[in-house]
């Protein structure tokens, strides 16, 4: 064949690609402008209706106001989006918005089907100002993960000093809820409740994370350290970002 006629066929390959991509994930893009251009119209009501359940359970019209407040979101006037992403039933879109006087504003925007139309899953954007180096759009620096792995303990704790772990699980995300239940967790953890250790000892140390935290191809970040206690308490967490923020979806303890 041709060596002309070969390029010019790869050439059609890749816009063919471009093509479908731009197609499949139209959707998505057609619920962020619904979204957003109700974000600009201040309803957050109608705004809220964008979202998926998950999203809508774990995260109120205040609290949904505050994040868009925050970003200057609700000054929005238009959105960019470089990057989509989509597989079976979730997606992804990476860009910026535009605000009414001019600032550029990079976010993520995560989704799911539901019901045969695409919903917002979780909204994601990095925090402004200086950042810590192993800080990224995807990952949590270095502060916020020591800040997670210290609340998830403490909400773990207060389950543990309670014999019941309902507390625990209602701050996990919403996707581990649907796959555990109370009970299970106060079977997973019966060893622990029963141990009579002193538990609360550990609000009082700070968690040694290993160096690398990471986050794997489905989107959950690992984070793995310990408690610098006689015996040491070994940790892994694990988590999703869910609605505004990193929620639990795995979590472990062990003494050594």
């Amino acid at each position: 064949m041709n060596r002309w006629v070969k390029i010019l066929l790869g050439v059609v390959a890749v816009f063919v690609a471009i093509a479908a991509v731009f197609y499949f994930t139209s959707g998505m893009v057609d619920t962020a402008d619904a979204f957003f251009n109700a974000v600009k119209q201040k309803d957050i009501a109608k705004a809220r209706s964008y979202l998926a359940e998950d999203f809508k359970a774990s995260t109120d019209e205040r609290a949904l106001t505050d994040f868009l407040s925050k970003g200057a979101i609700l000054n929005f006037k238009e959105s960019s989006w470089t990057n989509r992403q989509i597989s079976g039933g979730r997606g992804e879109l990476n860009g910026s918005i535009t605000t009414d006087s001019g600032g550029v504003v990079p976010i993520k925007m995560m989704f799911v089907k539901e019901n045969n139309a695409w919903k917002i899953y979780a909204i994601q954007k990095p925090t402004a100002g200086l950042q810590s180096e192993d800080s990224s759009p995807t990952r949590p620096g270095k502060s916020d993960q020591i800040a997670l792995v210290k609340q998830s303990m403490h909400d773990f704790i207060v389950s543990v000093e309670q014999k019941n772990m309902e507390h625990f699980r209602g701050s996990v995300s919403r996707l581990w809820q649907r796959q555990i239940t109370t009970e299970q967790l106060n079977e997973a953890f019966k060893s622990v409740i029963d141990s009579g250790a002193n538990w609360p000892v550990l609000e009082s140390f700070e968690p040694v994370l290993s160096p690398e935290a990471k986050v794997d191809e489905n989107g959950v970040l690992l984070l793995t350290g310990l408690y610098q206690t006689k015996p040491n308490i070994h940790f892994e967490q694990q988590y999703i970002y869910e609605g505004l923020a990193w929620k639990l979806v795995g979590f472990s303890i062990q003494a050594k």
